[in-house]
């Protein structure tokens, strides 16, 4: 049984490769089903967000990382040549370090964001929901959410709320010193663009509108913060009113080309148009990059948007680091601990074994004795056998977790004359409820 992760993401991969393998929300059940029927799969995990795309999974063998690797290439319609060389393959203790960061937003274009907590549990649900995790995965993600807890409450690395949005704002007041007199666009009004809204709104910015597919939504939000709310099949006419679009749709396709831009420029008389994308997919055809006064950044040029603010949470990335470290310890004591199980399983089997056959004989030669009796002999023998077992076990899950262990876990198996039918796979199967 190994422990897997196979990902990209903002570091390791440019928007474009990222996107192409970008898991919608309508799509990942259908992922997590296929991942799950591959050979060696035994439990898995998809987390899909705008800056990674990571895979974590238990596998049976050494051909684990390849199995995901196909699976993304064959689910996406990506051929592995366009992107294995972008990709990181973990496995085990490093696996365990990764999600931590992860989870406490260590790892973030922004660090110390507040929203990959979220998306990492919402990865998680799913997952539950398709019965895709098993003790592995569930025992990971679990510990995962603690330590983020721990890290949020120990540390001020969250003291200071930022976000992707937040950067886009930052990167706005760049560009536009009088950033509260411009006219201000947001294409769609989900989690991102909320969050963009917000935080212009807190810039001073007054002139917006507001554009969703489902009109009730932009509207329920324009009365909270003012602006003009329109269906998003309404946006093109807005361009030419617009001195800053901010787009976050999550489309499949580009919601605005280069032929939109070039008719709102014409009744701009070609006035500087500042856009950007934080939608994965993106939402802007990136040739409109290319037009005559058209500023268009992209969500990796994010990147360092927010350098002063991230400052503050920098201060406690070394107390925050330390608790992703003691973290990773106990979870990988844990598992190492997993080895005991199939013993354990073995020693119990070998003891119910005996007790049932013994009492069995005892029971002959008492003859015609009452129920009553009966139960009084089994479990009185089970008591005994409950016992003897207590403290043997609990010393062979203890000194399992030591690097040790394995030289324990062979000695106590010897001198049982436990047989090699107990595998952890019948730990697996037998004890999949998930720890929600």
């Amino acid at each position: 049984m190994r422990l897997v992760l196979v990902g990209l993401n903002h570091k390791t991969a440019p928007v474009e490769l990222r996107e192409n393998l970008y898991f919608e929300q309508s799509s990942l059940g259908a992922g997590l089903d296929c991942l799950r029927e591959r050979a060696g799969i035994r439990e898995c995990a998809i987390l899909s967000t705008c800056n990674r795309v990571e895979v974590y999974a238990v596998t049976e063998n050494e051909d684990g990382i390849k199995e995901i690797t196909d699976f993304l290439s064959e689910f996406h319609g990506v051929p592995t040549r366009h992107f294995a060389r972008y990709l990181y393959a973990l496995t085990r203790n490093a696996v365990t370090k990764h999600i931590l960061r992860v989870t406490s937003s260590l790892d973030s274009m922004v660090v110390g964001e507040s929203q990959i907590l979220g998306q990492v549990k919402d990865a998680y649900r799913m997952a539950v929901g398709r019965k895709t995790t098993g003790p592995v995965l569930n025992r990971l993600f679990n510990h995962a959410f603690f330590v983020a807890k721990r890290v949020r409450t120990e540390t001020g690395i969250g003291n200071h709320t930022t976000s992707v949005s937040y950067a886009a704002v930052e990167l706005a007041k760049r560009i536009f010193d009088d950033l509260p007199r411009r006219r201000v666009m947001l294409i769609g009004a989900g989690g991102m663009g909320k969050h963009a809204l917000t935080h212009l709104v807190a810039a001073g910015v007054r002139d917006l509108t507001i554009a969703n597919r489902t009109i009730g939504r932009a509207q329920e939000i324009v009365e909270k913060t003012g602006g003009t709310a329109i269906r998003i099949e309404e946006a093109y006419n807005h361009l030419k009113d617009s001195d800053i679009v901010i787009t976050a749709t999550g489309s499949n396709d580009f919601i605005i080309k280069p032929e939109n831009v070039l008719d709102a420029q014409k009744l701009r008389r070609n006035e500087p148009m500042f856009m950007i994308d934080i939608g994965v997919p993106r939402d802007i055809d990136p040739r409109v990059g290319e037009l005559e006064n058209v500023y268009l950044y992209d969500i990796d040029d994010l990147q360092g948007a927010v350098p002063e603010t991230s400052k503050v949470r920098y201060d406690h990335i070394e107390k925050a680091e330390e608790i992703v470290l003691q973290g990773n310890t106990g979870f990988h004591r844990w598992l190492i601990g997993l080895k005991a199980v199939p013993t354990i399983i073995s020693i119990r089997r070998r003891f119910d074994e005996v007790k049932s056959s013994e009492v069995e004989k005892a029971l002959k030669r008492l003859g015609n004795i009452s129920e009553r009796d009966r139960e009084i002999i089994e479990g009185m023998a089970s008591g005994i056998i409950g016992k003897i077992l207590h403290h043997p076990v609990t010393r062979l899950k203890t000194e399992a977790s030591k690097l040790t262990g394995d030289i324990f876990v062979d000695t106590i198996r010897e001198i049982f004359n436990l047989d090699e039918g107990a595998k952890l796979k019948e730990y697996c199967v037998g004890n999949s409820e998930n720890e929600v």
